[in-house]
């Protein structure tokens, strides 16, 4: 499989909720060959506190995001730790998922010269994306997979977020405005919380986890979850965390914060694949949306593995279910 990594300078960018990111940089990594009509692309995104290596298992012959027929496109968001992001740039301003994918599309034509992608994949946060490259760039998107997402940020995703947010800040550490020292307490506690929103309860009444290698609960909670958040900058989960709470494909000039216009401007035909036990990205968001989209389809996932359905790098038989789905977007 042909692959390659680089960085798109993006220069200064001014913000949508004002200040400047200085030097602005997304990190990427592409799967597969650009076609001669340059007609194959599919720009993937990455989701909370993941990193491109984190969602690359999916671009695969054996899976949709095929690199034998496809280009695919993974650009890092800022705030993952590889592209602008707390830990590596001074003076972090407040960043969107609008300052996210406007940065990538401007990637796409300057280093690719792409002006149309056949397809936005995306997951969790990589969903918001997707869901923000159809509304914002009409008919430049042919198809988008919003995969346990939402174009907009619920409430009561927004309050699980902020139990999270109270975690990583309770920490010693935490002096009101930056960390002094690594808070690896409040790294952990973050992770214990996550491992409770993000699987079912018939996850853990099933006590699944077994099946992944764990000898018990708290092997799975310490090796798993704790060890997920230990490996990341705190400071960018908190960036982060701000991007995903403020996520509105409205929240901008084209549609004033009306989700409703929004939704009903975008182009592209559109998958909705949430999972039906997902606590924060909740299928009930999504068949809310359906109606006001000119080309929609819901598709939800039977799992009991809640959120976690959406990237199912262990579970055989969510991933089938996803690859069909999309396969048949694809084909459409």
């Amino acid at each position: 499989m042909r692959t390659s990594e680089g960085v798109f300078d993006c220069g200064d960018v001014p913000l949508q909720r004002g200040g400047t990111l200085r030097g602005a940089r997304i990190v990427y990594k592409t799967f597969g060959t650009l076609s001669p009509g340059r007609d194959n692309v599919i720009v993937y995104p990455t989701s909370y506190s993941a990193q491109h290596a984190d969602i690359e298992w999916l671009v695969s012959p054996e899976h949709c995001l095929d690199p034998s027929r496809y280009f695919i496109v993974i650009p890092n968001m800022f705030t993952n730790g590889l592209s602008s992001s707390p830990s590596n740039t001074p003076d972090f301003p407040a960043v969107t998922t609008y300052d996210n994918v406007m940065q990538q599309r401007r990637m796409m034509a300057e280093l690719f010269g792409v002006d149309r992608v056949k397809l936005v994949y995306g997951w969790s946060m990589g969903a918001q994306q997707a869901y923000h490259w159809a509304a914002l760039f009409g008919e430049a998107v042919e198809r988008i997979v919003v995969n346990c997402g939402s174009a907009k940020t619920a409430p009561h995703n927004f309050v699980f977020l902020e139990g999270v947010r109270a975690a990583l800040q309770a920490d010693p550490n935490w002096d009101g405005t930056r960390y002094i020292a690594k808070p690896e307490r409040g790294l952990r506690a973050m992770g214990r919380i996550y491992a409770g929103w993000a699987l079912s309860q018939t996850f853990y009444r099933r006590e699944m986890w077994r099946g992944l290698g764990f000898a018990s609960l708290e092997d799975f909670l310490v090796r798993s979850w704790e060890a997920s958040f230990l490996r990341r900058d705190a400071s960018d989960l908190l960036a982060q965390l701000w991007t995903w709470q403020n996520g509105d494909i409205s929240a901008n000039d084209l549609y004033r914060g009306d989700l409703e216009l929004a939704l009903a401007g975008i182009k592209a035909q559109v998958l909705l694949m949430p999972s039906a036990t997902d606590l924060y990205f909740q299928t009930d968001d999504n068949r809310a949306e359906l109606p006001h989209l000119k080309y929609g389809r819901l598709a939800e996932i039977p799992s009991v593995w809640g959120h976690r359905a959406g990237n199912p790098r262990d579970n055989r038989e969510d991933a089938a279910f996803i690859d069909a789905e999309v396969e048949k977007l694809l084909a459409s």
